[in-house]
């Protein structure tokens, strides 16, 4: 056995010792215990999620390109980017108010099992459905909601009249998608959160949590909106060790490192980069979230060329897993239910692509490297110019298949698999003159190498400390990967 698939193997069985070990033990209200925590196994061979944005701001799906579309009452309320919502708002919708407006959210078109079908086919292995964003509003019943704002303000008891994360949960557990819950800590104009913090957090969105967690018993818990306080006002440490030692979810369930002011990238389980395909986190897991677009729910000011293309996602999720984390890609439906068609195809695409590629992506882990490049320079950093909303999309086809003048590519991107004892290589591209060269790997004389798409053995020879794969010639009825192509290497 070759030194790389052992240190593999060797990872593998120490993550599985400390698992077991850890998920025995008792954890105390500090960080130094809670990030003791591993990450549930099923989350690392998952690999990619589907995050849903939607609520009454989907009514009005409006922001200036380039912005949050979810964030419409807190640019409304704020007089944001020079009264341009404001002034929309009056337009569209006159003297309403926000609440106002959120009852026209009756979600009308809103059909769970046609959403779960559709994530199904796109490849995704579990769903984040935004439960409650920054505007408070609840997707399920919930007291808590009614009684701190003074009115009902839950998809039961208004707009809808439905519990819509209880339908999708049901739908879901008809399937092998795994459903988690996005929750937001803080709410913008809570007028509790606003006099008090503290109180805020402990007599409303800690028992909110908590009942959304034995409710509907999630198997990701994805936190958010908790910077303005610090992790002792949300009494975060309390609320984790609740979490894994006492509650109905405390083996199985994912959570993640905004868990209060200073936290994000420190603190906690999962990693939560943004849009921010560049950053590196070594060994600790993590997962970079993203709309398709920008904006995370539909924003009706985004055009065609504002959606990133299927090849973008694919090489977007191929370098993450590469480098030992996740994708949860975005979708927003508008306010009737209905996820947008292009939002629609691109899942379709990605799923299509997985269908045929996805071994080389589900179950796998960092190899012993992420990547190969070329020669170059391996520094570069996207662009911000003024109308450029492809929210670093780009970013990787520039670091992939259209560099810049003097910047390396990544010729290919490595996982690997200890169960089965095999490393992937995933190209952007179909290698010029059929021939791709893998370097610094040593293969024994019986190891293979297939095209995972079509099964196709590729000779290969070992020159010095490099490998020289032969690839068919190309045929566009029989090798129809087409955003990547993914070979499976036996060493």
């Amino acid at each position: 056995m070759k030194p790389n698939l052992i240190k593999c193997l060797a990872a593998l069985k120490i993550l599985m010792l400390l698992y077991c070990s850890a998920n025995a033990q008792s954890y105390t209200a500090d960080w130094k215990s809670l990030d003791q925590r591993p990450v549930p196994e099923w989350f690392k061979d998952a690999k990619f999620g589907i995050f849903i944005t939607w609520g009454p701001y989907s009514v009005a799906a409006y922001a200036p390109k380039g912005q949050y579309a979810e964030w419409y009452q807190y640019w409304l309320q704020t007089n944001a980017f020079n009264g341009a919502v404001a002034k929309y708002h009056k337009e569209v919708f006159g003297d309403q108010s926000y609440y106002e407006m959120a009852k026209s959210f009756k979600a009308e078109l809103y059909q769970p099992e046609e959403w779960v079908k559709l994530i199904e086919q796109s490849g995704a292995k579990y769903v984040v459905p935004v439960a409650k964003h920054h505007d408070g509003f609840c997707w399920w019943p919930n007291k808590y909601a009614n009684e701190t704002w003074g009115f009902p303000w839950n998809a039961k008891d208004m707009g809808p009249k439905r519990d819509l994360l209880g339908e999708l949960f049901a739908a879901l557990k008809k399937t092998q998608v795994k459903a988690g819950v996005y929750f937001s800590w803080y709410e913008w104009f809570n007028p509790l959160y606003k006099s008090n913090p503290e109180k805020y957090a402990l007599q409303h969105a800690i028992p909110q949590a908590k009942d959304l967690i034995e409710r509907y018993q999630p198997e990701v818990f994805w936190t958010d909106g908790e910077w303005d306080q610090t992790d002792t006002t949300w009494h975060a440490t309390e609320f984790l060790s609740w979490l894994y030692n006492e509650s109905s979810i405390k083996k199985t369930v994912v959570t993640y490192d905004r868990y209060g002011k200073g936290t994000r990238f420190k603190h906690g389980s999962v990693y939560t980069p943004e849009y921010q395909p560049d950053m590196e986190f070594g060994d600790h897991y993590f997962e970079e979230s993203r709309g398709i677009g920008f904006s995370y729910s539909y924003n009706k000011m985004e055009d065609a060329w504002d959606y990133n293309s299927p090849q973008i996602l694919v090489l977007l999720l191929s370098d993450l897993v590469s480098r030992g984390g996740n994708l949860l890609l975005d979708i927003g439906p508008d306010g009737s239910g209905k996820i947008p068609a292009i939002m629609q195809e691109r899942l379709l695409q990605m799923g299509s692509w997985l269908k045929k590629n996805g071994e080389a992506i589900y179950n796998t882990r960092r190899w012993d490297r992420p990547c190969q490049w070329n020669e170059g320079k391996r520094d570069y950093k996207p662009k911000r110019t003024p109308g450029d909303f492809k929210a670093n999309g780009d970013f990787m086809l520039k670091m992939t298949i259209d560099p810049e003048p003097g910047y390396a590519v990544k010729e290919c991107f490595f996982t690997c698999n200890p169960a089965n004892k095999k490393v992937y290589a995933i190209l952007p591209k179909w290698p010029a003159n059929n021939r791709f060269i893998i370097r610094k790997l040593k293969m024994k004389p019986n190891s293979l190498v297939r095209l995972i798409e079509t099964g196709e053995l590729l000779k290969w020879k070992q020159v010095k400390e490099d490998v020289v794969l032969t690839f068919p010639a190309f045929n566009p009825d029989q090798h129809k990967s087409e955003y990547a192509f993914a070979v499976s290497i036996t060493i």
